[in-house]
C-alpha cells in the first residue's frame, strides 16, 4: 500500500541509496569523459584518427559482454561488493594506461578493459535498489539514481574541456578519475543492503 511519496521519502532517508547515487555521479563522470574526449587524447598523443574509432568500437563490444556478466555476477554475489570491485578496478585500469606509453596496442586492450567495466554498474545498482527497496517504484527509483549520473556525465565532459583548455593536457582529468573511482569503491562498502520489511496492516 506504499505511496509513490512514501517511497520516496523512504529511499531519500536512507543513508544506502544516498551513498549509491553518489557514486553512481562518479559513473556518468568517467564514462562520459571518456566516451566524449578519449578520440581527442589519442590524437594529442599522435595516434591516428582511427585508433581513436577502434577504441570506441572496442569498448562498445565489451560493454554488451561486461553488463552481462556483471549482472549475471550480481545474481550470485553480493552486490555492493561487486560494485565496489568494478570502481576499484575501473581506477586501476586508467592507472595502467596512463602510465605506459601510448600505443595502438595499450589503447585497444584498455578499451576493452573499460569497455568491460563499463556499463557493469547499471544491473547492479538496479538490482540493489530492487533488493532493498522491492519492485514497485523500481524504475522510480533507479530513475532518480540515474539522474545523478547524468550530472556526473555532464561534468565530466564539461570539466574535461575545461581542464584541457587551461592546461593544455588531460593528465588531471585522469589522476581526477582514478581518485574519484577510487572513492566510489569506498563508498558502496557501508551501505546497507539488508532488505526493507515494511508491516502490512492486519485488517480490522
Amino acid at each position: 500500500k506504499q505511496s509513490a511519496r512514501e517511497a520516496l521519502r523512504e529511499a531519500l532517508a536512507h543513508r544506502g541509496f544516498l551513498l549509491l547515487c553518489t557514486a553512481y555521479t562518479v559513473c556518468g563522470f568517467q564514462l562520459l569523459f571518456i566516451a566524449v574526449h578519449f578520440p581527442a587524447y589519442l590524437v594529442d598523443q599522435r595516434m591516428a584518427p582511427e585508433t581513436g574509432m577502434i577504441g570506441l568500437a572496442l569498448i562498445g563490444f565489451f560493454n554488451m559482454i561486461g553488463s552481462y556478466m556483471w549482472g549475471w555476477l550480481g545474481g550470485r554475489h553480493t552486490k555492493k561488493y561487486l560494485l565496489s570491485l568494478l570502481y576499484f578496478i575501473r581506477s586501476i585500469a586508467i592507472a595502467i594506461f596512463i602510465l605506459l606509453p601510448v600505443t595502438p596496442l595499450t589503447v585497444y586492450v584498455f578499451s576493452a578493459a573499460i569497455g568491460f567495466l563499463w556499463l557493469g554498474t547499471v544491473p547492479l545498482t538496479g538490482g540493489l535498489i530492487a533488493h532493498i527497496f522491492g519492485v514497485r517504484y523500481m524504475s522510480t527509483l533507479t530513475g532518480i539514481a540515474f539522474f545523478f549520473h547524468q550530472v556526473g556525465s555532464f561534468a565530466g565532459v564539461w570539466i574535461g574541456g575545461y581542464v584541457f583548455d587551461a592546461t593544455g593536457s588531460y593528465t588531471v582529468m585522469w589522476l581526477l578519475t582514478i581518485g574519484m573511482g577510487l572513492v566510489a569503491a569506498l563508498l558502496h562498502l557501508p551501505i546497507d543492503d539488508r532488505q526493507i520489511e515494511r508491516v502490512t496492516p492486519t485488517p480490522a
